[in-house]
């Protein structure tokens, strides 16, 4: 038997939360059996954990969709038992068991080698949210956004994703603008990185087809309203990362921007994305996140504070990063 966090359904359909224990038994199929050490706290989880969203598709779930941790049993060639491990996504917390449990089984074809640079704490520090800012700078590089193409937009700024694309925007040597619907953060998020703050409030209203050109680059992590203004002030050539849906799953713009000024609106997955490209945002990680600035971003809990905290996230109470501490 071991601790974890689990989701049930009430019989009116409301998720019920229990910080119970269960067994090894109850795992679901996998070649390599995972003590976990830590997982992390991201928006979706809070989606999860409060039922505000059909995240979960399978009860009763473990929830989490992340987490580190040392493999114990393993029949997969590349983790041995002892190997220390990151799983990011792959339907866990929504079709598959997740973080907040003491042992996960999974897929080894999931799993990626905890860099050397990082402990187990810090890569969940970095976690889900920081992994995918990391996809969305890679995703701007690679269709040609360089630091001295203009200033870049983070929507979201103060939250798990938009802090880590800050960070790592700032210290590759771009000019990084910081979107936030909390101008109390200004200098949290100065302190990360940013050149200036702009008040989320500035986004809010409807989009004009096109506005003053202004972005070379965005990272948005709230959708809706908020990418459709970023959409119409951005520059010829442009290119958008969108990753997040916090401010709603729907886009009331034009076509203008993508066919007067040249813009890209380039989707960006954590998922299911393939294990090279897996590899390549750790190894980035590695190379380009500051571990000051990560410190400065990361909050530990344990899990009986998870459920509390859930509510916070999705409130846009929790400033930067929650790592959840499972053992170890």
């Amino acid at each position: 038997m071991f601790k974890a966090l689990l989701l049930t359904k009430s019989d009116d359909g409301a998720t019920i939360a229990t910080l119970t224990t269960v067994s090894e038994d109850d795992l679901p199929e996998g070649d390599v059996t995972v003590a976990v050490s830590h997982s992390t706290l991201n928006y979706k989880d809070g989606l999860a954990l409060t039922g505000k969203a059909p995240v979960v598709r399978s009860w009763p779930m473990v929830p989490g969709i992340d987490f580190a941790g040392t493999v114990i049993e393993s029949t997969h060639k590349d983790f041995p038992p002892g190997s220390q491990v990151i799983l990011n996504g792959w339907g866990l917390g929504e079709t598959r068991w997740g973080g907040y449990a003491e042992k996960a089984r999974v897929k080894g074809d999931w799993l990626v080698p905890l860099p050397a640079a990082f402990t187990a704490e810090q890569a969940m520090a970095i976690g889900t949210a920081g992994y995918t800012a990391m996809l969305c700078v890679l995703r701007l590089e690679d269709l040609g956004v360089a630091p001295g193409s203009g200033p870049v937009l983070v929507t979201g700024a103060s939250g798990g994703v938009g802090s880590v694309a800050v960070a790592l925007l700032a210290r590759l040597g771009y000019e990084v603008v910081a979107l936030t619907g909390r101008p109390e953060e200004a200098d949290y998020l100065k302190g990360l990185g940013a050149s200036e703050i702009m008040n989320r409030e500035e986004y809010l209203g409807d989009a004009k087809p096109l506005a003053k050109e202004r972005w070379a680059g965005v990272v948005d992590t709230v959708g809706a309203k908020v990418l459709a203004n970023a959409l119409s002030a951005c520059r010829y050539g442009a290119v958008v990362a969108a990753c997040g849906l916090a401010g709603g799953m729907a886009l009331p713009t034009t076509v203008a921007p993508f066919i007067l000024r040249n813009v890209t609106l380039a989707g960006v997955d954590s998922v299911y994305a393939p294990q090279a490209l897996r590899r390549r945002a750790w190894d980035r990680l590695a190379r380009d996140l500051d571990p000051a600035a990560l410190k400065s971003m990361t909050q530990v809990i344990g899990l009986g504070d998870v459920i509390e905290a859930a509510n916070r996230i999705l409130e846009g109470k929790v400033r930067g990063r929650l790592v959840v501490q499972i053992g170890g």
